[in-house]
């Protein structure tokens, strides 16, 4: 392979649950001979790092909102007119669809050019834009065996890869100290844009457990216009805690809890399976197609987290919360089974799947 071009698009929706992925491939295939491009729109560009920076182009495009259809189908007309001029300029070999609909004109400009792409769903509901794709698409790489909504004629095109991640997450381990000790470190994630109602429901129920003798530190990620009324609340009530905003050192936060509240994005449980970390997923009610209840119900199935679902956040919280700081065994019976999972071969299980598709074509 070593004569082929070896340029390839990764087209990528805007939130963080798309880039991360994004860029973790990127780094390996660059690491691997490969040359690329990452194409993301305004949304994506806050969780791109300097070292990216360069090698990412702006591509606006649009869901389908029903209260203002015109408006989104011209911008997404116009991200597909953006696309295929940049495809014609760059002429890549391949394209690399990750999923939500900023990834979606670009690879539809692909099939009018006939330049390959394959397209990756880490939802255990394939998302609308890979779903439109599907017909098109050479493989259809997906995290779980179990991932719904993919008609039953594309099923030869499946491959299994597991989730892609960052490697620091898939390389992570944790430190020998126990982490399901009397006092319950609670990290709150409410995923790459934080969780409005998150900040406004669970400090009254982190204040009850406090009164009720739980023994608890929070460590809180919250918006910035949110913060100084977080800090007064919890500082008012004794509530031991940490605030933040959006950081790519989440690994700090990672090891320093035993047990994480958080929406039940793909790239969110995927991380806190890898990284062995119990959990409380609470899925975010507007998501497209309820696709996060499905993520939180799968992952409670498998014994690898709770799911709790928003409103029940008032009562069923403190309960969850009272019922763990009394029995730890809670956490080490979720911690067991995350252990027979891993990621660890998505990279080299992608390559070899990209590597076939560059002889062939």
């Amino acid at each position: 392979m070593n004569n082929l071009k070896k340029d390839i698009i990764i087209a990528t929706g805007g939130t963080g649950g798309h880039i991360f992925p994004a860029v973790s491939l990127a780094d390996y295939l660059n690491k691997n001979g490969f040359n690329t491009i990452i194409t993301t729109d305004k949304r994506g560009l806050k969780f791109i790092d300097d070292k990216y920076s360069k090698k990412t182009v702006l591509i606006n495009s649009s869901s389908l909102n029903k209260k203002n259809i015109l408006t989104s189908i011209f911008k997404i007309i116009f991200a597909f007119l953006n696309s295929l001029f940049f495809l014609i300029k760059k002429k890549p070999k391949f394209i690399f669809g990750m999923g939500g609909y900023a990834s979606f004109p670009v690879c539809l400009a692909g099939v009018i050019l006939r330049i390959p792409f394959v397209i990756y769903e880490n939802n255990l509901l394939i998302g609308k834009a890979n779903r439109y794709l599907t017909p098109y698409a050479k493989k259809i790489f997906v995290s779980y065996k179990d991932t719904q909504g993919i008609n039953i004629k594309y099923e030869s095109k499946i491959i299994i890869t597991g989730n892609i991640l960052r490697e620091n997450i898939l390389n992570y381990s944790k430190f020998s100290k126990d982490k399901t000790q009397s006092k319950l470190n609670i990290l709150v994630l409410g995923g790459s844009q934080a969780a409005k109602v998150f900040a406004e429901k669970l400090p009254d129920v982190f204040i009850k457990c406090k009164n009720n003798h739980i023994n608890l530190k929070i460590y809180q990620q919250c918006l910035g216009e949110q913060k100084d009324d977080l800090q007064k609340k919890y500082n008012n009530n004794s509530v031991d805690h940490e605030l933040f905003n959006f950081t790519f050192d989440i690994i700090k936060y990672y090891s320093l809890a035993n047990l994480v509240i958080t929406r039940a994005g793909s790239s969110a449980l995927a991380e806190l399976l890898n990284c062995k970390i119990p959990f409380i997923s609470i899925p975010l009610v507007s998501s497209s197609d309820n696709h996060q209840f499905i993520n939180a119900q799968y992952f409670s199935e498998k014994g690898f987290g709770i799911m709790l679902e928003e409103k029940d956040i008032n009562i069923g919280l403190f309960n969850l919360l009272q019922s763990i700081h009394n029995d730890k065994s809670v956490l080490k019976s979720i911690e067991t089974n995350q252990k027979k999972h891993s990621d660890k071969n998505v990279f080299a299980i992608i390559r070899k799947e990209i590597t076939k598709l560059f002889y062939e074509n």
